[in-house]
């Protein structure tokens, strides 16, 4: 009995349309970026039973489509950026459209097959999102209380205004976070055996839950490259580079 054809999919994300790109056939076609447009895309992808899907991060744009494909089942994968455009050079592809980047993902995803892994649910998706809000107010205030040190003092009531402010919006915001993962008994049993360890406080346990939910699933040596912290090596023959990191993992 013959086994069905393998469907590798590519899909680039741009602000206006998403451009679609399928291999091996070399079928090409563009949906909208709107709600009917993910709904048309969702359903023919669903005919076609694809083997893997592969996307990279574009700073978020790529969420809406890719919960919407993750909810349905298919096998999707965010891929970084960088790696995306490094496979795309290596296979000779130099110049650089949203057509072209399509292409270049549906190879990708035919020859590398990178492993899908869990989508976020919804709520997990909220919390990060709550994080994600927190970071730009906790360095908002440091540049605040960094001024306010080497202020004159007819200024410093004028500084100290907004670091009120954003302490109280950064109280509400791990309020929030506190709430949303206790919640769930799963949640708080994980982040309380972060606690547990000597140095980890509540700002990098939640940071770790939310942001590596690999943790407990993967060796401490593909998290370090998942992560962008492993010390990759730059040896040719006889020669013993230096160790360097490189990259991070995709949103």
């Amino acid at each position: 009995m013959m086994s069905a054809p393998q469907c590798c999919v590519g899909i680039d994300v741009a602000k206006a349309q998403r451009d679609i790109a399928l291999r091996p056939t070399g079928e090409r076609w563009v949906v909208g970026n709107d709600d009917a447009g993910i709904a048309a895309l969702v359903e023919r992808l669903q005919a076609l039973q694809p083997t893997l899907i592969v996307l990279e991060a574009t700073g978020g744009d790529q969420r809406t489509v890719v919960a919407a494909l993750a909810a349905t089942g298919l096998p999707v994968v965010v891929v970084n950026p960088r790696q995306a455009r490094d496979f795309a050079k290596a296979t000779g592809q130099l110049a650089k459209t949203d057509a072209l980047d399509a292409r270049a993902l549906a190879h990708c995803a035919e020859a590398v097959r990178p492993t899908p892994r869990p989508w976020p649910d919804a709520q997990a998706d909220e919390r990060r999102a709550l994080l994600a809000r927190r970071r730009p107010l906790v360095a908002r205030r440091t540049a605040a209380q960094n001024r306010l040190g080497s202020a004159p003092p007819r200024l410093q009531t004028d500084i100290q205004a907004p670091i009120i402010w954003l302490n109280t919006r950064l109280a509400a915001l791990d309020d929030d976070l506190d709430t949303t993962l206790r919640a769930t008994p799963v949640w708080r049993e994980r982040e309380e055996l972060l606690r547990s360890v000597p140095g980890i406080g509540p700002v990098c346990a939640r940071t770790l839950l939310l942001d590596l939910p690999e943790l407990s699933t993967l060796s401490r040596q593909r998290l370090a490259a998942l992560v962008g912290v492993a010390p990759f090596k730059w040896d040719r023959g006889t020669l013993r580079g230096s160790r360097t990191i490189w990259g991070r993992r995709a949103p």
